[in-house]
């Protein structure tokens, strides 16, 4: 038999019309929207449905979207298989934001807890750094260590140090850099002069997973510190340790964390996969994760559901 994972996806796979075929064809779905619509004093779900994509694009729209979107697919996924995530996953992860998603999905925390953090923290994320200060960029074809010595180098600059830091370990050779404009910029250059594939700027409005995010990181400190939040069900992999983690306390130390440290996605699969997981279900929108484990895990079987008809293949498969 398979061994599950459920994994949940970060910010950039937000889309307009997310959730909206989901919405018309399960009531349990529409249940989660209006939920966090009704958390949130906010139609998210009609700027999901219809954007304008400007809209929805905003950091603090983003991240609560594709939290409802991913929470919908599950309990989908549970009314329509008759079972709880507890009897059909063994462990669950998320990238970035997703990591909220999987303890909301294990129980740690309730789905309006989950979208009052997440547009929190967004706001917070965006506030930490002045419009067009920070960036962050792509680098392909990669090795961690190489791209770290590139990062140490580029941090140092004209008018001193600066931060550059890696923002995402994804796995499949893609690492993400964060950081100041300049930096990032410096690291580009030495990137493409030392052999790397290929190398871009991204289209984000802040830089994510860098020190920069400390007032960020800070200002979610205070707010886990006033949320409830229980043993998950099963255990979730942590961003920042790439390791199993269950109890609250510390649970709520590595959000923290996760804010200004690296997302370790390659080496969370790497763990699961040590964990005896075969088989990863990405719930939520679009498939980049479930991409990210075929490269990192190919023997490993990995697909997406974030549509009513790719959760009727993923409940075939359970």
């Amino acid at each position: 038999m398979p061994v599950h994972a459920f994994i949940f996806p970060g910010q950039g796979s937000q889309t307009v019309g997310m959730g909206r075929n989901l919405a018309a064809a399960f009531a349990v779905a529409r249940e989660v929207f209006e939920e966090v619509d009704e958390t949130l004093k906010q139609r998210l779900s009609k700027l999901m449905f219809e954007g304008p994509a400007e809209e929805l694009t905003l950091t603090e729209n983003a991240q609560p979207a594709l939290f409802a979107h991913s929470m919908a697919c599950l309990r989908v996924l549970e009314r329509e298989g008759g079972h709880p995530l507890a009897e059909i996953a063994v462990i669950v992860a998320g990238h970035s934001l997703g990591e909220y998603s999987a303890l909301a999905a294990a129980g740690a925390i309730s789905v309006g807890e989950g979208a009052r953090l997440l547009r929190l923290r967004g706001q917070a994320m965006q506030r930490a750094v002045p419009p067009g200060e920070g960036a962050m960029a792509a680098l392909l074809g990669v090795e961690l260590d190489q791209a770290r010595e590139v990062c140490a180098d580029a941090a140092v600059g004209p008018n001193g140090r600066e931060v550059v830091d890696i923002a995402n370990d994804n796995g499949g050779g893609q690492v993400v850099i964060s950081g100041h404009r300049a930096a990032v910029e410096r690291a580009l250059e030495l990137a493409k002069a030392r052999g790397v594939r290929r190398a871009m700027v991204l289209p984000v409005s802040a830089p994510f997973h860098c020190a920069l995010m400390a007032p960020a990181a800070e200002v979610m400190e205070e707010a886990l510190a006033k949320t409830e939040l229980s043993a998950p069900v099963v255990p979730i992999i942590a961003n920042v340790t790439a390791a199993k983690a269950s109890d609250p306390a510390t649970i709520r130390q590595l959000l923290v964390r996760q804010v200004t440290e690296t997302v370790r996605w390659r080496e969370s699969v790497q763990t699961m996969i040590e964990l005896g997981v075969d088989s990863f279900i990405e719930l939520g929108a679009g498939r980049v994760l479930s991409g990210l484990v075929k490269r990192i895990a190919p023997d490993a079987s990995a697909c997406s559901a974030g549509a009513p008809a790719e959760i009727e293949q993923v409940l075939k498969l359970l």
